[in-house]
């Protein structure tokens, strides 16, 4: 029964349109047309490679650097936070 209701919200959520979706739609298109027919392959792993940086400097510039507000709007733990800034030479 759980199982009905996550697809039944990730259904509804899947039929949103947002700014960021639509984005990310145009942005896809985008990169499929420079593939000239070649298959994309690891296209998850290159994903998050591209986002996750800019987000990551957006929102500490958001709360003014300060880690754990940083972590709590990621939704993540204060030390996946410190992992991830040391991974991009932030830290």
């Amino acid at each position: 029964m759980n199982t009905a209701v996550v697809n039944k919200e990730a259904t509804s959520l899947v039929a949103q349109d947002t700014p960021l979706r639509e984005a990310v739609k145009r942005a896809w298109d985008n990169y499929i047309s420079q593939l000239g027919g070649e298959e994309p392959s690891n296209l998850y792993d290159m994903f998050l490679e591209q986002v996750e940086l800019p987000l990551l400097l957006a929102v500490m510039a958001y709360t003014g650097h300060n880690q754990s507000r940083t972590a709590k709007i990621m939704g993540l733990s204060r030390g996946t936070l410190r992992k991830k800034l040391k991974i991009y030479g932030l830290l």
